[in-house]
């Protein structure tokens, strides 16, 4: 089985590795499942055309699975084809577990893209770390227990870009009182499989600089 993996190129960069959250997700999930893959990067600010036959919608990541299979978009449903295809080692979550954190991306970027300090974005951003927070103490280290599952390595990425973002564009740090948080971040971000596939700081601030000051 011969995987192919296209993920956004750095701005400016076209053979460097972006800053896209939900390809680094897919990029953490082959490398948690040590599965071999051939990657290519794109330009997402100007798509060549074999990406657009390949991909009419336009969107990274994708990936596919042989030379004849379709090129398949949407990290969601890519995971969910990898743990079926190649279930070893299994990185499902348990059910009870699948929608912790997911509400802190959304936050984030409310907060990021705010310029009135009492719309209440922080204060949401906050109340999503906390309940995190709050949830490791009870099952952590990771969010099902002792074992990396699907949904750390959907919320590694972003907690990275939390962290980036936030720091350059606002000076503002996660709360040291969430030391659950910042031991689960120092582990994930960590691995060996997260070091290799996550884009520089300087590209991921490029990133949400035309979103912060559009």
């Amino acid at each position: 089985m011969a995987i192919e993996v296209i993920v956004k190129a750095a701005a400016g960069h076209p053979t460097i590795l972006g800053d896209c959250p939900f390809s680094h997700r897919v990029l953490l999930t082959l490398e948690e499942k040590k599965i071999p893959y051939k990657l290519h990067l794109v330009d997402t600010s100007n798509k060549p055309q074999w990406f657009l036959e390949a991909n009419p919608e336009g969107k990274v990541p994708v990936i596919r699975f042989g030379e004849d299979d379709k090129w398949i978009a949407d990290s969601d449903v890519i995971v969910g084809i990898l743990e079926e295809k190649l279930p070893d080692p299994p990185l499902a979550t348990p059910p009870e577990f699948v929608s912790v954190g997911s509400k802190i991306f959304s936050a984030f970027i409310a907060f990021l893209k705010s310029k009135d300090p009492e719309d209440g974005s922080e204060q949401a951003l906050i109340e999503e770390l906390k309940a995190l927070d709050d949830h490791l103490k009870v099952h952590g280290p990771y969010i099902a227990g002792e074992k990396v599952t699907a949904v750390d390595l959907s919320l590694a990425p972003k907690l990275l870009h939390l962290e980036i973002a936030l720091g350059h564009f606002k000076g503002w740090p996660v709360p040291e009182e969430f030391t659950y948080v910042h031991n689960y971040t120092k582990l994930l971000f960590s691995k060996e499989s997260f070091v290799k596939t996550k884009a520089a700081k300087e590209h991921v601030v490029a990133g949400w600089a035309p979103k912060v000051n559009p």
